[in-house]
């Protein structure tokens, strides 16, 4: 009886929200449920300093609710960074939704979260992101304004992958004359993880630049569509063993890790996944000490943002691309940046993104 009363208080002394490992003074976590439209979603509001927190829904099929909240408090936290450092009016947030987009989705169940959303008067903007689609968003506007990437007909934005696939092939490219003297890819070696809409992106851009392109991804039928469309070659080894110049990760984050590390081969790592350092300090300094270079995944994943934001600062798709070009020029000053001052390039970014959010902060005052 004395153990399991010593457990119970011990159970007592854990803070299980603000001292959740992944909330990073989280201005507001909501968790939204209706029983009968099966909807679990989670929506969190990282920081609202530079403006409305905008940021997609993800629907996924979570192991536990533990691993959905981790992952939108750490979504929702980049989400910041990523508009601070892109120069966007906007804060940080992200939603998730707990089920399988392909057999837990339904139409009242999306609208149902439309509402969740407009309740909370327009602090939360979202958006598409893995397992929602434009078609979604146009369903959410019906129950709220509060949502881009609507379709054009409706005077949205569109599918913004294209546009954010045109930004990780900047970052790509910033990457390579920073690494390697040139930013020309043809006969560089790249492997693409992840080929779904912008991870295809992706791979078309590369392939124009006569890059040599390998592809994973954890759908077949998409491997070889991909394969066959852009000619390209699908790789038949590990991941993180293959012989590459360049590794694209855009699938789900956490993929550099402590057991990733100890055989990745390739010299730049510039991506589209958020998150793509389990432990963004620690391993952070292993690429560092390693001399790979790391294209932060918020800063070179921006232009879905930038072009959803077109929606709400009013300018369209040659704008969105011009915008997201320059994520080119961004990449290039953060990696200097790091080089100069003997830091990871996560920290360059990050601090960058932070000096903008603290001089508003100081002009609020």
């Amino acid at each position: 009886m004395t153990s399991e009363l010593t457990s119970v208080k011990d159970l007592h002394k854990i803070d299980p929200v603000f001292g959740q490992v992944s909330f990073n003074n989280h201005e507001q976590v909501v968790f939204c449920q209706d029983k009968d439209t099966g909807l679990k979603a989670i929506i969190g509001i990282h920081n609202t300093v530079l403006g409305p927190a905008l940021g997609g829904t993800r629907m996924w099929n979570y192991a536990n609710e533990w691993e959905a909240l981790n992952d939108v408090l750490r979504l929702s936290r980049g989400m910041t960074y990523k508009s601070a450092i892109s120069g966007l009016n906007l804060g940080g947030g992200k939603a998730v939704i707990i089920g399988n987009a392909k057999t837990d989705k339904t139409p009242e169940l999306i609208k149902k979260f439309g509402q969740f959303v407009d309740s909370l008067s327009g602090k939360y903007i979202t958006a598409e992101d893995v397992g929602t689609t434009t078609p979604d968003m146009d369903l959410i506007l019906t129950q709220t304004k509060h949502v881009t990437g609507i379709s054009v007909d409706k005077g949205g934005s569109g599918n913004p992958s294209p546009i954010t696939g045109y930004g990780v092939f900047m970052g790509i490219k910033a990457s390579a004359k920073f690494a390697f003297g040139t930013d020309d890819l043809s006969g560089k070696k790249v492997l693409v993880q992840g080929v779904g809409n912008v991870g295809e992106t992706v791979v078309r851009y590369l392939v124009q630049e006569n890059a040599i392109v390998y592809i994973t991804d954890i759908y077949e039928e998409k491997l070889e569509e991909i394969s066959k469309k852009y000619n390209v070659e699908i790789l038949k080894t590990d991941v993180y063993q293959a012989e590459v110049d360049i590794y694209a990760p855009c699938a789900l984050g956490a993929t550099i890790n402590d057991e990733t590390l100890k055989t990745i081969k390739a010299k730049v790592i510039a991506g589209a996944a958020n998150n793509q350092l389990q432990d963004e300090v620690k391993h952070g300094l292993i690429l560092q000490e390693k001399g790979i270079v790391y294209a932060p995944d918020f800063l070179i994943n921006a232009g879905g943002i930038i072009s959803v934001y077109g929606e709400i600062a009013g300018y369209g798709y040659d704008e969105a691309m011009k915008r997201t070009e320059n994520i080119y020029n961004t990449t290039l000053e953060t990696l200097n940046y790091a080089k100069q001052h003997n830091i990871t390039t996560h920290a360059a970014a990050f601090n960058m993104a932070q000096n903008r959010i603290d001089a508003k902060k100081q002009e609020l005052k």
